[in-house]
């Protein structure tokens, strides 16, 4: 096994988050429109990207994805990490890749010099807090193998990998080049599957990551129960167990259910004035990974995840308004 540097790396969309208020009706409109299904990811081209612009209330604009957002958890909980995800060479692509480095998150992927922009993601909120996700990936799609840093990858004591990432082709192969550089260094690798939508896409590769290519799964409700097409949470469970080394489970205001092995922990909710779920399961993967990554136990992994989750959802936007590293010490007293 090979001495890591780093925490964590995390594989994923590269883009900036448009976020506006919304309401239910415009959603129903452009379900009416396009086939907005609130609460989902919705892959968009380019040209229908600058139509919803248009269409959409004035919002804020910050460096998102789901893997980067995470990353911005996990540093803000003092977590060392760095970023694998494709840029354009433009004024976005700028500002995202001077984003990630301000926090600290190595961010060294050679950005695309020709061809598509740097991806963006519209997101409608509506008044319950529901996200609805619109996403040109834009230069996202190109990443491919080649950006793959073997070096980083097996420096790092996890991998991580984001599912929106796993729609292009040679995304796939990029992520199984990167599992087996991590197993091979002796590391783990921990995937998000990000979207019950992206699971009905790719259920079949999906299973077989699990199976195959992953130590430690996220995955909401929706998202468990997607990938084993079963009706309830609790036989999703019961399937889970044993597939990996870990899988972690969020239910939204119930909290969340860890199985490793026979082991099974359920960590609380805590109660939050929802604002916004944009990231949720972003920043619970980003608690949850550095208290693994230090040694925490299950418990207080899914503690520090919670709470993460918890603050994000209180506010517009994606990442941390406040310093993580302050529930720390609040996840370990409540062991």
């Amino acid at each position: 096994m090979s001495e890591p540097v780093y925490d964590l790396v995390a594989i994923g969309n590269a883009m900036v988050d448009v976020l506006a208020h919304t309401t239910e009706e415009f959603i129903a409109e452009q379900d009416e429109k396009c086939g907005m299904k609130k609460g989902s990811m919705n892959l968009i081209d380019e040209r229908r990207a600058v139509e919803l612009y248009g269409e959409m209330d004035a919002g804020i604009e910050v460096s998102g994805g789901s893997a980067g957002n995470t990353m911005a958890g996990f540093a803000s909980f003092g977590g060392k990490g760095a970023y694998i995800g494709k840029t354009a060479n433009d004024q976005l692509g700028d500002v995202y890749r001077h984003d990630m480095k301000a926090m600290g998150v190595t961010m060294n992927t050679v950005p695309l010099a020709l061809g598509a922009p740097t991806g963006r993601c519209l997101v409608l909120v509506t008044p319950d807090g529901q996200r609805t996700m619109n996403t040109f990936l834009g230069a996202g799609v190109e990443l491919s193998e080649a950006d793959i840093d073997e070096n980083l990858i097996a420096s790092a004591k996890v991998t991580y990998l984001e599912g929106y990432l796993f729609d292009p082709e040679q995304a796939k192969a990029a992520f199984k080049k990167a599992a087996q550089i991590a197993h091979d260094a002796g590391h783990r690798v921990s995937l998000s599957l990000s979207d019950s939508f992206c699971v009905d896409r790719h259920r079949e590769d999906f299973l077989n990551l699990v199976e195959n290519h992953v130590d430690i799964l996220f995955a909401n409700e929706d998202e468990i129960k997607s990938l084993y097409q079963v009706e309830t949470f609790e036989e999703a469970l019961e399937i889970v167990k044993g597939k990996c080394e870990i899988a972690a489970l969020t239910r939204s205001e119930k909290g969340s259910v860890i199985v490793r092995g026979d082991e099974v922990v359920e960590v609380a909710g805590v109660k939050a004035d929802v604002v916004d779920t944009t990231g949720a399961g972003d920043q619970y993967a980003a608690g949850f990974l550095y208290g693994f990554t230090q040694g925490m136990d299950m418990a207080t992994c899914g503690r520090l995840g919670t709470l993460a989750a918890t603050e994000v959802i209180s506010h517009m936007g994606p990442r941390p308004e406040v310093s993580y590293a302050d529930f720390i010490e609040q996840a370990k007293a409540a062991a």
